[in-house]
C-alpha cells in the first residue's frame, strides 16, 4: 500500500528527509487556464491592461513565486532552481489564456510544487491586472503536465 510522504507512521506532518537522496536533473511542467469575457480578452490579447504590460509582469511574478515556494507551502524544501520559464497560448475562440510553466533543478528533490506555484501565481497576477475591467475572470484548472528525474522517474499526464 502506498503512503503519503509528508506524514509519519503516527499520522503527524513531517518534512521528508532528503539527506541521502542523490542529485539528478529534474524538470516539472505545469499548466493552467485563465478565462475571461470576450471584451476583456480582446483588451488583454494586446498585452496591456489598466495596470500595464500584463504578460511580462505576470511572468516575473510567477518566477519570483517559484523561487519562494518553500516560504508559502509548508514542508517544501528550498531548492537551487536552475531554470524557470513561462509560456502563453491564446485561444481566441474560448477567450482563454493557457499558462505553461517549466522549472528545472539539479538536486535531491523535484520541482513539481515550484512549477505549480509559478503557473498559479501567473494566473492570479493576470486576474489582478485585469480585475478593474472584469471581476468575473475564471482561473483553472491548474495541474502538473509532466515531470522527470529522481527515483520515481518520468510522469506525463495521460489526457494531455
Amino acid at each position: 500500500m502506498e503512503k503519503l510522504s509528508h506524514v509519519d507512521s503516527d499520522g503527524n506532518a513531517r518534512m521528508v528527509d532528503i539527506t541521502q537522496k542523490r542529485k539528478t536533473e529534474r524538470e516539472a511542467v505545469a499548466s493552467g487556464k485563465v478565462k475571461m469575457s470576450p471584451s476583456t480578452y480582446s483588451l488583454v490579447r494586446k498585452g496591456h491592461g489598466p495596470k500595464g504590460d500584463i504578460f511580462t509582469v505576470a511572468k516575473i511574478a510567477g518566477i519570483m513565486a517559484a523561487k519562494r515556494t518553500h516560504d508559502v507551502i509548508p514542508l517544501c524544501h528550498p531548492l537551487a532552481i536552475t531554470h524557470i520559464d513561462v509560456d502563453y497560448t491564446f485561444n481566441d475562440r474560448r477567450h482563454t489564456i493557457d499558462i505553461t510553466s517549466t522549472v528545472r533543478t539539479k538536486g535531491p528533490t523535484g520541482v513539481e510544487m515550484e512549477a505549480l506555484t509559478c503557473a498559479m501565481i501567473v494566473g492570479l497576477t493576470i486576474y489582478d491586472m485585469c480585475k478593474a475591467v472584469d471581476k468575473g475572470i475564471e482561473l483553472g484548472p491548474f495541474f502538473l503536465l509532466e515531470k522527470s528525474g529522481g527515483k520515481s522517474g518520468r510522469y506525463k499526464r495521460a489526457d494531455k
